[in-house]
């Protein structure tokens, strides 16, 4: 199950590089965006696949859901200078803690 967890690891970030790189795709004037944007999400989808054979896949597509949300909110304030309201990061916080109420008491998660 660890490696499971370690390759969602790698497909959340993939994916989040993914849809960050997207904003800067211009066509094919922009090619290291596009580039990016590609090898991301198939290495995301890759790893994906790795993920559900051991781990249930709607557990593994909420903790990929719910922490690519948040870690693509914090990129783009990082990156494009996006900011969130209030009730936007209210949301993403329930969002989060469904996540965490999935992995502490879901009987799913350990099968």
């Amino acid at each position: 199950m660890n490696a499971a967890y370690a390759y969602l690891a790698i497909a959340i970030c993939s994916e989040v590089i993914a849809t960050v790189s997207m904003k800067a795709v211009k066509g094919l004037s922009t090619p290291i965006p596009l580039l990016l944007m590609i090898v991301g999400y198939g290495v995301a989808f890759w790893m994906l696949t790795l993920v559900v054979r051991t781990v249930p896949v709607g557990v593994a597509y909420a903790v990929w859901a719910g922490l690519g949300i948040v870690m693509v909110s914090v990129a783009a304030l990082f990156i494009y200078g996006q900011k969130l309201d209030v009730p936007a990061m209210l949301g993403m916080g329930l969002i989060v803690l469904g996540v965490v109420v999935i992995q502490l008491f879901s009987k799913t998660v350990g099968h």
